[in-house]
């Protein structure tokens, strides 16, 4: 892609599938094609066969899958987004996956994705950060566009590029893998500029919406669940709310 300043090479935004190569550290998308002959076994395939008979037998109904997406930090415990559109290459093949899922299906086992549509790394070469050489083409230019908490970049939900990218992604999941919801990641950090960093809500009306709430991210969130349950009236969707009132660093 040629920027403003220099040609680079990026991972396009909506790859299906990136890998890191031994010894790299950054990301590299790749179109996924093996030879049927070709068996991988790994953890896809292990949740598959060994765990999902173990989670019907206790008695649940559901299973809720985390770091799913493509991430650059294995410790950030899934949540530092690469490729929004890509099955993390840590855990398997995008063919084990959807038989994770095909198999959690026979069980009666409902299966919800733990999506990650609050921020995304700021890494450069292999993600969305600088995407068009500028801080600004799918997030907040600015401190505004970044969580200085997480060492992440976040989304501006007024861009149309963004509601593109996001939209189109909640659907993909549901359509392409057959997901049957999911639970929103990071939803106050979304709603409020203030990121519910230190706030305590105690049934105050301004507490709630006031002049922190970011009104782009509001509808956006209405946006994607009307997409969701338009298309699949039975879809299950959950928020998960973050407040912080001590540090971060110590929890």
């Amino acid at each position: 892609m040629e920027t403003p300043s220099v040609i680079k090479d990026f991972i396009p935004a909506w790859m299906k599938f990136s890998v890191q190569a031994p010894g790299e550290i950054l990301y590299n998308g790749i179109y996924y094609d093996p030879p049927a002959e070709e068996p991988m076994i790994n953890m896809y395939a292990n949740f598959r066969d060994d765990v999902l008979p173990r989670i019907k037998k206790l008695g649940y109904n559901a299973v809720q899958l985390m770091a799913i997406q493509e991430h650059s930090y294995y410790a950030s415990f899934g949540y530092h987004m690469t490729n929004f559109f890509a099955p993390s290459s840590r855990c398997g093949t995008l063919d084990e996956l959807k038989s994770l899922i095909d198999k959690a299906h026979e069980l009666g086992l409902l299966v919800l994705m733990d999506i990650v549509h609050s921020h995304a790394s700021n890494n450069v070469l292999d993600v969305l950060n600088m995407f068009d050489g500028t801080d600004s083409h799918y997030f907040h230019s600015g401190s505004r566009g970044y969580h200085w908490m997480w060492d992440s970049r976040l989304f501006n939900y007024g861009s149309w590029e963004v509601l593109r990218l996001l939209l189109s992604n909640a659907r993909w999941w549901l359509e392409e893998y057959k997901f049957d919801g999911f639970r929103f990641d990071g939803v106050t950090s979304m709603m409020y500029t203030h990121h519910g960093w230190q706030m305590t809500f105690t049934g105050n009306y301004n507490e709630y919406f006031g002049f922190a709430t970011d009104v782009d991210a509001v509808v956006y969130l209405m946006l994607v669940n009307d997409l969701i349950h338009g298309l699949f009236p039975k879809a299950v969707t959950i928020r998960e709310d973050v407040c912080y009132t001590v540090p971060f660093n110590s929890y």
